[in-house]
């Protein structure tokens, strides 16, 4: 039987052709589906690294404010450490805030061009079922 294209290709020849395409294209989904959450994952490190300085910046605020409170017979003293204590709390909100952004970006975990790209291919597949 001679098709459309001019060619002779048997039903197994061209089941197979589609059975490699379609392990082909599965390959490929998932190694963008790994990139896709590497990514993610790096931005949730990052946002978490965020975190951890701002608390590690808190903790030196709330040390600074007890500085404050030991250092507040000597007014000149107790003022410098009061601003000191006041931009390391301003610092470590700035970084909480900046880290939750990263963590709000990195989730959920789902590769959504993956994800996107795949409906996209069983969609294709579908219409060409159809013919």
């Amino acid at each position: 039987m001679t098709y459309v294209d001019g060619s002779d290709r048997s039903v197994g020849t061209l089941v197979k052709q589609g059975t490699e395409q379609l392990s082909l294209l599965v390959r490929q989904e998932l190694k963008l589906a790994q990139a896709e959450l590497t990514k993610k994952g790096k931005r949730a490190g990052v946002g978490g690294g965020l975190f951890g300085a701002a608390a590690l910046f808190a903790f030196f605020g709330v040390a600074a404010l007890v500085g404050t409170v030991i250092a507040a017979i000597p007014l000149a003293v107790w003022a410098a450490t009061l601003i000191v204590a006041g931009g390391l709390l301003l610092l470590a909100a700035i970084l909480a805030l900046i880290g939750k952004r990263e963590v709000k970006q990195a989730v959920p975990p789902m590769p959504e061009e993956t994800v996107g790209s795949m409906k996209h291919d069983v969609e294709t597949l579908r219409e060409r079922a159809k013919r």
